[in-house]
């Protein structure tokens, strides 16, 4: 599993989780309203900015047939059309490139998720450095194939996706020339329930993928994001939003300014924590090694005198020969010299029976 190099920042094992702040719908109409999450989330320590570009006439048909109606009752868009839903929710094209430009001088990475051929070519004349496949999207080989192409790396959300479906799309897009990929582990629901996150996939879908793989995480919330960065999770992504109370087609499912800001200290405290398979003291333990229990002389011992357990204790701090050798000397061992109280006893002051 390769690291990728995004304008200076790596991405992979062995380095901090990436952090990417999903934009999505949640500017609700407004690019005024737009640049302030993006400035929100560098605020926030984000890695990243991710827009999504498509229109409405390039992700659907306007019908009033049952089909193109969201009928679930538990679903944030039951009621509406997709057509409808995707004019709401879109992100102007003419809206990108100051965003992009935005976004950059705030230091953020900005990139999108492309929906056709067509908005993958009008994000390369704005130059994106990697494009992400969104999960409904992870079996439409033309458009990898496509976004492959451009030997950008790409980003593939899981969500939806069987495992043979996500090899077919690895495959896919290295047959097109991708030669950095990053897998996505998602559930695709809004929100998703922790219990249905499977977090456990996150090192097997690496294993057997043999690509580095992240979270897109809609759960509520930052424990499950925060989990995946200890399963080994390279990226997380979540959805933002400047207040969920203001709304928006994402906002209910959304990150707000405080909660993104806890999640990328959290998150990098998680990678901080995993260390290694060390069990060694560390740096920081050396000096709390004396506070361990060691032999001390408790009373007055003669040159000659047993030690007793009246006499010879396992006591803190640690100065003194190891608890594990108290009944060999309480068995064997006398007095080398007179001993005070309070003294560490050492390999010098104990003699043994032969």
């Amino acid at each position: 599993m390769n690291t990728i190099t995004i304008r200076n920042r790596a991405i992979g094992p062995g380095c901090p989780p990436f952090i990417i702040a999903e934009l999505s719908g949640n500017h609700n109409g407004s690019l005024e309203r737009a640049k302030a999450i993006v400035k929100a989330a560098a605020e926030a320590g984000a890695d990243a900015v991710k827009l999504q570009t498509y229109t409405a006439d390039t992700m659907t048909i306007r019908s009033n047939k049952p089909d193109f109606f969201i009928s679930d009752p538990k679903s944030l868009w039951h009621g509406k059309t997709l057509y409808d839903l995707y004019e709401e929710a879109h992100t102007p094209w003419e809206w990108h490139e100051p965003l992009f430009s935005y976004a950059r001088e705030l230091g953020l990475i900005a990139f999108s998720t492309p929906f056709d051929a067509t908005s993958v070519d009008f994000l390369m004349t704005l130059d994106v450095p990697l494009f992400k496949i969104a999960s409904f999207e992870n079996t439409d080989l033309p458009l990898i194939r496509r976004v492959a192409a451009t030997a950008k790396p790409i980003i593939i959300s899981a969500g939806t996706a069987t495992l043979a479906e996500l090899e077919q799309a690895l495959a896919a897009a290295r047959e097109a020339g991708a030669k950095d990929i990053i897998v996505l582990k998602c559930t695709s629901a809004y929100p998703a329930p922790h219990s249905e996150a499977n977090l456990r996939s996150i090192p097997y879908l690496a294993g057997k993928l043999g690509v580095s793989v992240g979270l897109s995480d809609h759960t509520m919330g930052i424990g499950t994001a925060v989990a995946a960065v200890a399963l080994g999770a390279v990226v997380i992504e979540k959805h933002f939003t400047l207040s969920r109370a203001e709304g928006g087609v994402d906002a209910a499912f959304s990150l707000e300014p405080h909660e993104l800001d806890a999640l990328v200290r959290e998150a990098r405290c998680a990678w901080e924590s995993l260390g290694s398979a060390d069990y060694a003291p560390t740096a920081s333990e050396a000096a709390s090694r004396k506070y361990r229990r060691s032999l001390y002389v408790v009373k007055p011992v003669r040159a000659s005198e047993a030690f007793t357990a009246d006499n010879l204790r396992a006591i803190r701090p640690g100065y003194g020969l190891p608890p594990g050798e108290l009944d060999v000397i309480l068995q064997e061992g006398s007095a080398a010299c007179d001993l005070e109280p309070g003294t560490a006893l050492k390999r010098e002051h104990v003699r043994l029976t032969d």
